[in-house]
């Protein structure tokens, strides 16, 4: 007897921040978990990429049948475009152009099935300027990122997601309206602390939730297999 399963997907897509997701305590970890069982979540964040880069191997790392198979996509991109271009011109990415690249990228999503509901932005982070001072000496270099350079892009993702009707969570405001937000979310002054991937988690749950709420879980709870005959349990439409 020949068994097999559907499983939808949550899609995440991104720079470090999105690699980093599946670490103890990570965000993409955490979305996981709220859905295990229901949908995979595929991990597919590249340290250092910029909105450039993403944009050329987006349909290479997500073709079309993937993202037919998604019930919601994060885009999470930025921190690495705000570089100070006078500091850092390998990864930094204009303003404008990063908007081109978010807005393309947006369009290659709902080109391929995806609705703009199931699609959510993520704005950079704000910038610890004096830990990723810190981080940036032991790497040889001055401060290639500040925390106003890092609003404009942020700016940037919202506007877009305004203009589009696309989904935003502006991570840069939410987390500087908390107090001592750099130690507690920022490990290095960019990168997330496991507290930092949690409370970018509680603004994700529900969207993950109204995303994947109507999902079966997938084969019977064990509670319900009948142990004297469990192939007839196991029988799918």
């Amino acid at each position: 007897m020949k068994m097999s399963v559907h499983w939808p997907k949550i899609l995440l897509f991104g720079d470090s921040i999105t690699q980093l997701s599946f670490e103890p305590g990570g965000w993409g970890a955490s979305i996981a978990n709220q859905v295990q069982r229901k949908c995979d979540v595929v991990n597919r964040g590249f340290s250092g990429y910029n909105s450039r880069w993403a944009r050329i191997i987006l349909p290479s790392v997500f073709p079309p049948e993937m993202v037919q198979d998604a019930v919601a996509v994060t885009l999470f991109l930025g921190a690495n475009d705000s570089c100070l271009e006078e500091v850092w011109p390998s990864q930094y990415v204009g303003l404008e152009a990063y908007a081109d690249n978010m807005k393309a990228m947006i369009k290659y999503f709902e080109s391929k099935g995806l609705p703009k509901e199931r699609l959510m932005l993520i704005t950079p982070p704000p910038i610890d300027e004096a830990a990723w001072s810190e981080a940036c000496k032991t790497k040889g270099t001055t401060l290639n990122r500040t925390l106003k350079n890092s609003g404009k892009y942020a700016k940037a993702c919202c506007d877009l997601a305004q203009d589009l009707g696309v989904k935003v969570i502006d991570l840069w405001t939410l987390m500087q309206k908390e107090e001592n937000w750099g130690p507690r979310f920022l490990c290095d002054g960019l990168h997330l602390t496991a507290e930092g991937a949690g409370f970018l988690y509680k603004h994700l749950s529900g969207f993950v939730d109204d995303c994947t709420a109507s999902l079966p879980q997938q084969w019977p709870d064990w509670s319900s297999i009948d142990y004297a005959n469990p192939e007839k349990s196991f029988q799918q439409d």
